[in-house]
């Protein structure tokens, strides 16, 4: 369709929210105003519904390829078009690992082709890909992800002067996953000294502690300030992180941004007893103290954006102990309406939920023309009924692992429609499959 026509929608958009039309012609947002009176191919009454920009969500692991038993690209894309999530950018540690710039193609052929949201790929650095990491090009990769922890073979940069080669020749974003492995390391030690095999998930966030957490974050700002490098640190899990951040300079000049992901925005440490392993995840949900933390840290913006982590695994490898259940779950279906509830809570707004979402991602990495709801920008967009309520259950999960670690609550809000690209993909449960996803691009030298 080349022309949609949004009605009377409660648009969120740059800190206001008001009452407009909105025409998408070729993809693009044509119009927006008070009245707008034309004929186009499809006309849709957002009466009482609000209109956001669609979530960018800064990081996800998809799976593809190597580990498609888990998921892959397709029906990931679909749960968080579904979710209201319109672009992505997944991480390197599939099999192989993306640690050239072949296997970095390879990934955006398949994306091209199957994905029905936006996207785009890190770029792997490892102990020894240096020369391929300098190869990436900032205008059309989204950055370089480097593992300070919590990962496997190559991919563990953890040797301070390998960290210095990279975050001193990088040519754009680097995006840090930082847990201090000699701390996790010793902290497992003294545990199975302790218990054996019989370690329980209430014991994950003190084995991956706060400490192991700040050490290895306050390493990574020393380095990028050190050598002026461009660096996002993902999912801070603890609140005294938080003051590593700068909360004053605009967000467009800041050379140090930070993450927040949903689910330590929405769990703490006494959820283990009821979820289990379903909320294991590296870094760990830590305390109700820090939970509290990371969420002022959001609205005072010393965090800059929020996404998921969204990391699946079969229900198989969950259900398994303790210390063989692996890290990391499916989020990216319910993260916006995790979101919504928490403004229905009053502890979070709807123009802030659209900064920390979708602006602040588009301003942090240079997304051209998206992230915002502006006349001649990509018409990215969602529709959400703040009056619909929906429970989850794994007949309405649509990852392909088949459960989420928000089974059994009741979200208030209903995503109604997703727009990617200008393409209604998405409109109350039905998916429209004919068009695929694009390829971000990005405004940097």
């Amino acid at each position: 369709m080349s022309t949609i026509l949004i009605k009377s929608a409660k648009i969120v958009n740059e800190g206001q929210i008001f009452t407009s039309d909105l025409l998408i012609k070729n993809g693009f947002i044509a119009k927006i105003s008070s009245v707008i009176d034309v004929k186009a191919d499809l006309e849709i009454n957002a009466e009482g519904l609000y209109l956001l920009p669609g979530m960018i969500d800064d990081q996800v692991h998809f799976r593809e390829p190597g580990l498609t038993d888990k998921a892959d690209i397709f029906t990931e894309s679909m749960a968080a078009v579904a979710g209201g999530i319109t672009s992505f950018m997944e991480m390197p540690n599939t099999i192989p690992n993306t640690l050239s710039q072949e296997l970095l193609a390879d990934k955006y052929t398949i994306a091209q082709q199957t994905s029905l949201a936006n996207y785009s790929f890190y770029m792997g650095a490892s102990n020894d890909n240096i020369e391929e990491v300098l190869k990436t090009d900032p205008k059309e990769v989204c950055g370089i992800k480097v593992f300070m922890g919590s990962s496997t073979g190559n991919m563990l940069v953890d040797n301070e002067k390998t960290l210095e080669n990279i975050f001193s020749k990088a040519p754009m974003l680097v995006a840090t996953h930082c847990e201090d492995e000699a701390t996790i390391r010793h902290n497992l030690a003294a545990y199975k000294e302790k218990y054996g095999d019989n370690i329980t998930i209430d014991m994950h966030p003190l084995i991956r502690s706060a400490e192991a957490c700040y050490k290895s974050s306050s390493l990574a700002v020393e380095l990028a300030k050190r050598y002026q490098t461009r660096l996002h640190i993902l999912h801070i899990s603890t609140a005294k992180e938080i003051a590593l951040f700068d909360h004053q300079t605009a967000l467009a000049d800041k050379k140090i941004t930070a993450e927040a992901c949903v689910h330590h925005l929405w769990f703490n440490d006494t959820d283990y007893a009821k979820k289990g392993n379903f909320i294991k995840w590296n870094p760990a949900v830590k305390t109700a103290a820090d939970q509290a933390g990371i969420l002022k840290g959001v609205l005072d913006n010393h965090i800059d954006v929020i996404a998921t982590d969204h990391a699946p695994h079969t229900l198989t490898e969950k259900n398994q102990p303790y210390l063989q259940a692996p890290s990391g779950g499916p989020l990216v279906q319910h993260a916006l309406p995790a979101l919504l509830e928490l403004h229905l809570q009053g502890k979070i707004s709807l123009e802030k939920i659209a900064e920390k979402t979708a602006h602040n991602v588009a301003t942090c990495f240079n997304i051209r023309q998206r992230g915002y709801i502006r006349e001649g920008y990509w018409a990215d967009l969602v529709l959400v009924n703040l009056n619909d309520p929906f429970k989850v259950t794994p007949l309405n999960v649509l990852y392909k692992c088949g459960w989420s670690p928000f089974d059994g609550e009741t979200f208030t809000a209903s995503i109604t429609h997703t727009f990617v690209s200008g393409n209604l993909a998405y409109q109350y449960g039905k998916f429209m499959t004919n068009e695929t996803g694009q390829r971000l691009q990005f405004d940097r030298e």
